[in-house]
């Protein structure tokens, strides 16, 4: 019979999975979308991890622990379930909240953190982009702020790992590693939204924000001068993900919980509403699997806890798809486009159709032609028929969403991503297998196949059995589609046709009235 002692399981471990050994890690952000894949790729990757903390606040009549339990009913935990049967009594939940002093966190279970977490993921963070400044300031500034400060009075600190974003410094075309100057200091802007009332912030936000297009990039941008300034000695590193959707591979294909973003332009088109969208389609499109990126941010924590000495600053790591195969929005697109024909939903509304628009006036003409007008004649329909109007409120939110988004499907970025790369070639062949995170030579036809049937699945809650059923009704839809196109096409030629030959007519009324003028002034 064979003994299995710690020695010999430390050998069937890969540096990673022993870095996580024995270690309880507390998270932030844990029941979003990143954050819920980061806890299901922990647990399953990692099974000696001893335990895993959550940071949540109650929310809408529900308590910590009813918010926890309810992330485990996604079919994403399924594979954990599986596989790890006994994993639920190793995530524990801890009431509190990111805007609030000392995260809000009670004397207790302050004093069990510091005791006993030895890594942190701040994950935690507002990703609206037209979010209050106030609210963005408390979440994503002020709550960086409070991590480190717990972070500095742990005793078993090895890595403290914040997750901000590739487009932080998006007002620059050139972005490295590094550090760079933000608009103003952490300290100066959380000082500054406490002492004006919402309203008063609300009229100097524009200028406040200069040449950041939003709340989102802003603070996320003023947070990292937070994680230079008060982590200088600390095991800090910072993870910048690019836009991240849909997973590849793990735990399951294609899965997505949310509708923002890159995601909620594909939506919007398989529920055939979107029909028109502002973007470069030659600008290349930074997306990153959920899966990928996560496996990225748990080896960064690792990297970071055997280099911490040896960095002036804090390291970053920039993580993002086009360092060797990249996809454009045009070709993403098209893509989705390609595949939503070949699995249509049995929920959307209307056939697929996509126009894309560089130009931002001809996207204000189409989307008046292929949105507003549309919805109008739905709406006069659903008035005199007694019901309640809808489209034009769905469209509004519709051209709200593009206008915060068109700044990054129209602009270009050259990153750069040494640190990542370099932390990529430092694995061990065991470690590259388990945490996979490499965009080199991509398969971008092969995911946008996944990422469709997984928008289809996971968001419009459509099995794949209803294809058939699905594309016979896309077919009905396409018919009446090219009935009314084509109809309207006539109807417009129609009058401008008519519009030119009343020109004539309209040149002749128009001497005869000058004539007519003309002689009655000379009488």
């Amino acid at each position: 019979m064979t003994v299995i002692t710690d020695e010999s399981m430390l050998d069937l471990r890969t540096p990673i999975q022993n870095f996580y050994a024995d270690q309880n890690i507390f998270i932030t952000g844990g029941t979003g979308f990143l954050g819920k894949v980061l806890i299901e790729k922990l647990l399953r990757s990692c099974p000696d991890i001893v335990g895993i903390y959550v940071l949540i606040r109650p929310k809408k009549g529900k308590d910590i622990h009813s918010r926890l339990e309810a992330i485990f009913d996604d079919p994403m935990f399924d594979r954990l379930k599986k596989e790890i049967p006994k994993f639920r009594h190793r995530i524990i939940a801890v009431e509190g909240d990111c805007t609030l002093p000392g995260l809000g966190l009670s004397p207790v279970d302050r004093e069990l953190l510091l005791r006993e977490i030895s890594i942190i993921f701040h994950v935690a963070a507002t990703v609206r982009f037209d979010e209050k400044l106030k609210q963005a300031v408390a979440i994503n500034i002020s709550g960086t702020k409070e991590i480190l400060e717990l972070s500095r009075c742990m005793r078993s600190l090895k890595a403290v790992i914040h997750v901000s974003t590739a487009y932080s410094n998006c007002n620059l075309r050139e972005i490295d590693e590094k550090f760079y100057s933000p608009p103003i200091t952490g300290d100066n802007i959380i000082r500054l939204v406490q002492s004006l009332n919402e309203e008063k912030l609300d009229a100097i936000t524009p200028a406040l924000l200069g040449n950041f297009p939003n709340t989102y990039t802003y603070t996320k941008c003023t947070a990292e001068q937070v994680i230079q300034q008060y982590g200088k000695d600390l095991p800090v590193g910072i993870f910048r993900p690019a836009i991240v959707i849909s997973s590849y591979a793990e735990p399951i294909e294609g899965w997505v919980d949310n509708i923002s973003g890159a995601t909620g332009a594909l939506v919007g088109a398989g529920a055939g509403l979107i029909r028109t969208l502002n973007i470069d389609p030659d600008c290349t499109a930074e997306l990153v699997p959920v899966d990928y990126s996560v496996n990225a941010l748990i080896a960064t924590a690792w990297d970071v806890a055997n280099n911490k000495n040896n960095e002036a600053n804090p390291p970053i790591y920039n993580y993002y798809s086009s360092s060797s195969e990249n996809v454009t929005w045009g070709q993403y697109i098209n893509l989705a486009m390609k595949y939503g024909k070949t699995m249509p939903s049995l929920r959307s509304m209307w056939c697929y159709s996509v126009t894309v628009a560089k130009n931002y006036y001809v996207y204000y003409i189409l989307s008046v032609l292929l949105h507003v007008l549309p919805a109008l004649i739905i709406d006069i329909g659903l008035f005199l028929t007694g019901h309640k109007t809808r489209m034009l409120k769905i469209y509004k939110k519709i051209h709200k969403y593009s206008m915060v988004t068109t700044y990054f499907s129209t602009n270009k970025w050259i990153f750069k991503n040494n640190n990542t790369r370099t932390l990529w070639e430092t694995l061990n062949d065991e470690d590259r297998n388990i945490f996979f995170f490499s965009m080199d030579h991509f398969d971008w036809e092969d995911y946008m196949k996944k990422c469709v049937a997984g928008l289809r699945q996971y968001i419009f809650k459509d099995d794949l059995s209803t294809v058939p059923a699905a594309k016979k009704r896309m077919a009905r839809l396409l018919i009446y589609h090219r009935i009314i196109k084509y109809t309207s096409i006539g109807l417009f030629v129609w009058f401008i046709y008519s519009v030119i030959a009343l020109l004539p007519l309209i040149n002749s009324i128009s001497v005869f009235s000058m004539s007519v003028s003309e002689s009655v002034t000379v009488r």
